[in-house]
């Protein structure tokens, strides 16, 4: 990369675009899926992983789908022709996708017929169809039939008394078209036919081993058909007297892009459960069908559901494959990747020693899953409900497993005559049904419950203790950058600070102030505060090394000089446009950029005169990228920084986040460590290039070390800190 200064001027102080200036954002949110999909594809992923992404892949999709184009919908009917940074209107972008999406699920189903599946059978595992069955199996099938799913079905017929049935939502169904005999005969196309839809539950296995007496050995070969081949050729049953002309399985995808407008809302509470009820029942917007059609069902389905052609996605071999979850989950470790026990924090090592006393030693920094959560956030949780010296704890909740550990602790501390207040935010998508539970369950227990504030979503982690101790009240917190969900916390890479630096804690206090009160506070002494300052700073840090840059160049401006002005950024998605121009006016400057950002940047890299220094790379692995981390050189006295915001306009301005400074030496040559793993990862990061499209890096065969990745590495040195504390201990 270039270290001469650009002679382009700074980027003009205007809302307009330029072109080339920035790419969509939808695709490439879906060039982060394709690299979801690649861990599938890529033979070094263990068997039983490759079918997990497989599941992974089509989950995402089903997200984006009801979040992303449903709002694309959304716009198109209300007339809205706006166009993207990148010149797009809503109809192009769905063109777009649609293209991007059809050319992945070829891609998919290819992966999973010409490799997957065979080398499942390789393995003793068999996906098998249901003329693959033997005698007995079928046998098995049909009377697991008339046991388990005959009583649940429910066929619904169409006929002028009985209208077309609601299909609900990521629902898979059966669509059947009958002929009565009575009616003359039928040859498919003609004749007199009536439709039927019978709903696969979900309730019960997707895919249902038929040789179960023969154990669960590994040794055993494991045979399963799929649910939906069991109903479908056991259909006779269901419709006695009629013949069954066509079936056709489908499923629909509906918009969940419906929000209304809080500030005329008197409850919150009431308006988010009329939110989930309008969402049951909002516009389908996808319909997934086989890949051969039916010439009478599908455009029957496309006229009732009242879809366009477009919307139909004639799906190669599996209809869902997040059905392949159970096959993922079978008890076969060789073919999975190495379990993965998080080491306890060193600093937390002693599980009788009083964990705010070795706050009070000093901050402590933990890093998940590669450390136990249970062992530190929870810990600080549960011993702050138990202490007798504890006179207040506060938290927020954003998204919370449904036995979360968290709740009977804070029901507990409220019993014991602790005041406890909990932020539950209430429009955390697709969880609201969760957190309007957890809110009624702790508003039971007399819990002080806040709904956040309205029209921001709450989306900042942190929990605040307040302790009566020999010198007086002090206040201990955990400010993360994920959420308090135990499940999760195994599964996403998250840090978390502990403190009880006043300089932090009393900005927290305040933000709780301002979070359950009606405080106006305008900015914040330590704390980057979204809506409030977060944005600000930034530029004003980006800002700052852009400047620094002008001495560096006076001082000769080397490539390799450590001194040269820097930035790097680990985040989720990058979006804002009026941090990427910020940041392409620090490349303009000189200054070396390095973003590592897991999912969709809308930034463009490596262009000449623009982002020629800025470099752009994204890790994908067996654990999620959650933690968001940010680094300025600062002239040589360098500033980290962690939290729950990434530079996206709406944690900027449109979300309630936190981001905390990390001052102590120790703690940021951790996050230095962690930066430098993944800046030098040549097996699990990938490239974005000025096209926007993402290229994986190769391991270097001189160097074996380059093979193993960030996240192999990250738990091979906390495992090594984990054994070292332990020694310690002895």
């Amino acid at each position: 990369m270039s270290s001469k200064p650009a002679t382009n001027a700074p980027t003009p102080a205007t809302d307009e675009p330029r072109p080339g200036e920035f790419f969509n954002r939808e695709i490439s949110w879906l060039e982060f899926n394709r690299r979801v999909l690649h861990e599938a594809l890529d033979e070094r992923t263990p068997l039983l992983e490759r079918v997990n992404f497989l599941s992974i892949f089509n989950s995402n999709l089903d997200e984006f789908y009801q979040k992303r184009v449903g709002g694309l919908k959304r716009q198109i009917a209300a007339g809205i022709n706006a166009r993207t940074p990148d010149g797009m209107t809503p109809r192009e972008q769905l063109i777009a996708i649609r293209k991007s999406v059809l050319a992945m699920l070829d891609t998919q189903a290819e992966c999973f017929t010409k490799t997957i599946r065979p080398a499942l059978t390789a393995q003793g595992i068999f996906l098998l169809p249901w003329n693959e069955l033997t005698d007995d199996e079928r046998a098995f099938a049909q009377n697991y039939y008339r046991t388990h799913l005959f009583p649940v079905l429910t066929p619904l017929a169409v006929d002028p008394g009985h209208p077309f049935p609601f299909i609900s939502n990521l629902s898979t169904s059966l669509g059947v078209m009958l002929h009565r005999p009575e009616d003359g005969a039928s040859d498919g196309e003609t004749g007199v036919h009536h439709f039927a839809r019978v709903k696969v539950p979900k309730v019960l296995p997707r895919w249902v081993r038929v040789n179960p007496a023969e154990g669960d050995n590994a040794s055993k070969p494991h045979r399963f058909v799929h649910l939906d081949e069991i109903i479908r050729y056991n259909l006779g049953d269901l419709f006695e007297g009629m013949d069954i002309v066509e079936v056709e399985p489908f499923r629909v995808t509906r918009n969940a892009d419906v929000e209304r407008e809080e500030e005329d809302a008197e409850d919150l509470l009431e308006l988010i459960e009329q939110e989930l009820r309008e969402r049951r029942f909002a516009q389908v917007i996808r319909l997934e069908v086989d890949s051969e059609p039916s010439p009478l069902m599908t455009p029957y389905l496309v006229e009732e559901l009242e879809l366009e052609e477009s919307d139909v996605y004639r799906m190669p071999q599996m209809l869902d494959y997040t059905d392949l979850r159970i096959i993922g989950d079978l008890g076969r470790p060789e073919l999975k990747f190495e379990p993965w026990t998080p080491a306890v924090p060193p600093r937390l090592a002693d599980e009788e020693a009083d964990i705010f006393s070795v706050i009070r030693a000093g901050d402590v920094l933990v890093h998940h899953p590669y450390e136990s959560f249970s062992a530190s956030v929870e810990r600080f949780i549960r011993a702050a409900a138990r202490d007798p010296k504890v006179i207040a704890i506060k938290q927020t909740l954003y998204r919370t497993s449904s036995d979360s550990p968290f709740i009977p602790e804070l029901v507990r501390a409220a019993e014991s005559g602790k005041q406890v207040v909990v932020l539950v935010e209430l429009k955390a998508r697709f969880d609201e049904e969760r957190n309007i539970q957890v809110a009624q369950a702790l508003e039971k227990a007399g819990i002080h419950v806040v709904y956040g504030i309205v029209g921001l979503k709450t989306h900042t982690k942190t929990s605040i203790v307040v302790r009566h101790e020999a010198d007086g009240m002090r206040v201990y917190a955990h400010i993360g950058t994920g959420n308090y969900n135990s499940k999760t916390a195994t599964l996403y890479t998250d840090l978390g600070l502990f403190t009880c630096n006043p300089e932090i804690t009393a900005d927290l206090v305040e933000l709780f102030h301002y979070l359950t009160g009606r405080s106006h506070k305008k900015d914040f002494r330590r704390l980057l505060i979204a809506p409030t300052n977060m944005k600000r700073r930034f530029v004003e840090l980006i800002e700052r090394e852009t400047a620094n840059a002008a001495q560096w160049r006076a001082r000769g401006a080397k490539e390799n000089d450590p001194n040269r002005p820097r930035i790097v950024a680990k985040m989720n998605s990058l979006e804002d446009q009026g941090i990427c121009r910020r940041l392409y006016d620090a490349s303009r400057a000189g200054v070396k950029i390095d973003l590592i950002v897991r999912g969709f940047c809308c930034l463009v890299p490596g262009v000449p005169g623009m982002s020629e220094n800025i470099r752009v790379s994204s890790v994908i692995g067996r654990f999620l990228e959650h933690s968001r981390i940010y680094y300025f050189h600062n002239d040589g006295r360098p500033e980290y920084y962690i939290g729950s915001a990434d530079w996206m306009y709406r944690n900027l301005n449109n979300r309630v986040e936190c981001i905390t400074p990390i001052f102590e030496p120790a703690l940021q040559q951790r996050l230095q460590q962690i930066l430098d793993v993944m800046l030098a990862d040549q097996r699990q990061a990938w490239d974005l290039r000025p096209d926007g499209s993402y290229v994986q890096r190769t391991p270097d065969p001189a160097r074996p070390e380059t093979a193993q990745g960030t996240q192999a590495r990250l738990m091979e040195l906390a495992r090594h800190d984990g054994q070292n504390a332990d020694n310690n201990q002895r």
